[in-house]
């Protein structure tokens, strides 16, 4: 999905007002996929799983400082990508689907925070994004 230069723009801008909460809410996504998908737990069994913690905390930070990357390389995110790609596929051997699923988690938790600034065309460019790096890292599994 190709994103359009509106699409780029709203990214970008809608990505900056997250600010100093962006690990937070990369935490707040990861905790919200672990509850609501139970089944995505099983990568992490090493993981305290309960509300808050510390090792959520500091992997959803990783999401989305990989996430700000992205970001900043909209026009290149299978290069920017392409390390995170290889771990997922070859060493830890992630099932794709949990992608789309932290996707949804990530989208319901950024629209909790910032209600106003989630507008239908900022959803559906962050849906676009999302989607596209979702495809990214699972390029390598082919």
């Amino acid at each position: 999905m190709v994103l359009s230069a509106e699409d780029k723009t709203n990214v970008k801008t809608f990505w900056g007002k997250l600010g100093a909460h962006t690990a937070e809410y990369g935490g707040e996504a990861l905790e919200r996929m672990f509850t609501a998908f139970p089944a995505t737990k099983t990568y992490f069994p090493h993981f305290d799983m309960s509300h808050g913690s510390e090792q959520i905390k500091a992997h959803g930070k990783k999401v989305a400082e990989a996430l700000t990357r992205a970001v900043g390389h909209l026009d290149d995110l299978p290069g920017t990508l392409s390390d995170l790609s290889d771990l997922h596929a070859h060493r830890l051997r992630v099932d794709p689907i949990n992608f789309k699923l932290l996707s949804h988690c990530l989208l319901v938790t950024l629209s909790n925070h910032l209600p106003d600034d989630f507008t239908p065309p900022v959803h559906a460019s962050l849906d676009k994004f999302l989607s596209n790096v979702s495809t990214v890292l699972t390029s390598k599994y082919r």
